[in-house]
């Protein structure tokens, strides 16, 4: 994480109360893996633990997906995570989110979205901080504040959640825990 940060992103960073994200292709390889009445999705475990840190920290996290998955609940559950929004057709992420911000009186400037599609790009062009995955597609990338180093699936919610910790100087109290 040597990698230089430019005052304008310093303030987007500090500013964030809430950090959202899709599900497939950014805590997820974007992979599903289905047989017979079972889905599987393979989290990775450092992105869990990011967003379990960063609920320590205290900054609210969510899930939106378009994509409504039992697999997703289960992990969403097993975290935490202290929003899950999976739309279906029913209303588009933009819609969704500014449902949630009105909810918890919060504006687009306190929001982290982490992004890797296209259909990403209403929050992506809204959110205080957008980031963009590692391996995301151009036009994700170029709404994008901030790209992680890592792929979706591989790390990139931990790089873009300990960025933000980092700039808000909530971090170093995680290390100096569990070195005890």
């Amino acid at each position: 994480m040597a990698k230089k940060i430019s005052s304008s992103l310093k303030s987007k960073l500090s500013r964030v109360k809430l950090f959202l994200c899709d599900v497939d292709g950014v805590l997820t390889d974007g992979s599903i893996f289905i047989g017979g009445e079972r889905e599987f999705k393979r989290f990775n475990i450092r992105d869990g633990l990011g967003l379990v840190l960063a609920r320590r920290a205290g900054l609210k996290v969510g899930w939106v997906s378009a994509r409504p998955s039992p697999a997703t609940k289960l992990r969403a559950e097993e975290l935490k995570v202290d929003f899950l929004v999976q739309q279906g057709d029913s209303t588009g992420k933009t819609a969704a989110i500014e449902q949630l911000l009105a909810q918890e009186k919060l504006n687009w400037s306190e929001v982290c979205f982490v992004g890797d599609d296209i259909i990403d790009l209403g929050p992506l062009t809204r959110a205080g901080l957008a980031v963009a995955v590692g391996d995301a597609v151009p036009e994700a990338r170029a709404a994008a504040h901030f790209t992680t180093r890592a792929a979706g699936g591989r790390g990139a919610v931990r790089e873009a959640l300990e960025l933000i910790l980092r700039a808000q100087g909530k971090w170093a109290q995680f290390p100096e825990k569990y070195s005890e």
